[in-house]
């Protein structure tokens, strides 16, 4: 019996990676999707001169993280919210006035599921248009399944608010276990695949100036160097003025050394965020998170470096 149970646990465990795979595989869902992403692409800049503070409020870069994250847990909160007071509302032998109240919160919280979850999945969709490949392909189908949940959330508050209680019920019911499934593939994407964390890599703590390279060997763009067994990326910002920054974008893990210095930005290879060549802070995302910075000084034509990271606002590279 212990070892039947044992079994049927592990089968469960694998269950969900398998479903994942199975999704990542899928190379049909690209075509969709990255026609999804072209239209997203022309609304946004279709905004002209609001483009960037657009998309930095839905990145969250004045937030410092996505904020994807926090509406998906505002609408999970209110969605379990209504659950419960559906619960509460069918029980038997309760008072009349209870069921009536637990009624009326319950359409209410799911009023505030419903909103959150547009925010949830606008964010989220500005999120996903940058990743690739496997997770492309599961973030669409976590997006689809959400889509699904939210528009039966609605129609069960459009019936609640027409006096169909028990089909309300019944339909936040289902849509909540949609929403479960979708929760599922919206935590691998997180936790598995790291979409949505710093993923800058391992800081420099080291507290001493060390020579990296002559301030010769510049030329423009980021070099990358290495000290402690640490990735740094170290270029020249201004005449006579250099800067060391972090070697992976925040965002997706881009190699910041294929990346340029561009009017005092420092533009990420990949999805060009751009960073204050000055303090690392994001100008524009999707990377909501700064890129490590660290002090970085010219002495006798040596570039040195060391780990103690610049504070938000940034102090220049010093020249000596």
């Amino acid at each position: 019996m212990v070892d039947r149970s044992r079994g049927a646990g592990g089968r469960l465990r694998e269950l969900g990676p398998r479903v994942l795979s199975a999704i990542g595989r899928q190379e049909w869902l690209d075509r969709p999707s990255y026609r999804l992403e072209h239209l997203l692409s022309f609304g946004y800049n279709a905004m002209g001169g609001a483009r960037n503070t657009v998309t930095n409020a839905l990145h969250g870069v004045w937030l410092g993280h996505p904020v994807h994250p926090p509406l998906a847990s505002l609408t999970s909160g209110a969605l379990g919210t209504t659950v419960a007071l559906d619960a509460l509302s069918v029980l038997p032998g309760r008072p009349a006035t209870e069921v009536r109240d637990a009624s009326r919160f319950a359409s209410r919280a799911l009023g505030l599921a419903v909103l959150a979850s547009v925010g949830s999945a606008i964010t989220g969709v500005t999120d996903w248009q940058h990743t690739h490949e496997e997770d492309r392909r599961v973030g669409l189908v976590h997006g689809l399944v959400n889509l699904a949940a939210t528009a039966l959330y609605a129609q069960s508050w459009w019936d609640r608010h027409r006096g169909r209680h028990r089909r309300g019920i019944v339909l936040t019911a289902l849509g909540y276990a949609i929403t479960l499934g979708g929760s599922y593939l919206g935590g691998a994407l997180v936790f598995e695949s790291g979409i949505g964390i710093d993923r800058s890599g391992e800081r420099l703590r080291t507290k001493e100036w060390t020579a990296v390279l002559p301030a010769s060997s510049l030329n423009g763009k980021p070099v990358r160097v290495e000290v402690d067994g640490v990735g740094l990326v170290v270029c020249q910002t201004k005449p006579g003025e250099v800067s060391a920054f972090g070697e992976f974008c925040p965002h997706l893990a881009a190699p910041m050394a294929d990346g340029w210095v561009d009017r005092g930005r420092v533009v990420c290879p990949w999805h060009g965020s751009w960073f204050a060549a000055e303090s690392g802070e994001v100008l524009r995302g999707p990377s909501a998170a700064p890129l490590p910075r660290y002090e970085a000084r010219l002495v006798d034509g040596m570039v040195e470096v060391r780990g103690e990271e610049e504070p938000a606002a940034g102090r220049k590279g010093e020249a000596q």
